[in-house]
């Protein structure tokens, strides 16, 4: 068996699910993209930005505690996070109002969630 993404430290099952949206399901997967490339995807795909987690995921694929990361270093992460919501939002996704009416119809129970 593949370790799923939330093997990473830091990661939990909300990454597994994210992370599947764009077809992110292991561990060696998320390693082989590397952080801004997959949050990308996550953003790209109608992924909600959170600061946190996307530092969380850089120092995990590090080895790191999530809370490890302060000053400068966290600073630059900052304007990495805030470059990746740029290009996010600057190349709209075909798929993110799919993924949008999809979610609303598994939150009512109408359709079942594509893993």
């Amino acid at each position: 068996m593949t370790d799923p993404v939330s093997s990473i430290r830091n990661l939990g099952p909300a990454s597994d699910a994210g992370f599947a949206r764009v077809g992110i399901t292991t561990a060696a997967q998320m390693r082989e993209l590397g952080a801004d490339a997959a949050y990308l995807l996550y953003l790209q795909a109608g992924g909600q930005p959170h600061f946190i987690g996307y530092y969380a995921l850089v120092m995990g694929l590090q080895g790191r505690p999530w809370n490890d990361c302060r000053g400068k270093e966290k600073d630059d992460l900052r304007e990495r996070f805030d470059t990746l919501k740029a290009k996010a939002l600057a190349s709209p996704s075909k798929d993110k109002g799919r993924l949008d009416l999809e979610a609303a119809l598994d939150i009512i129970g109408v359709v079942k969630r594509r893993n």
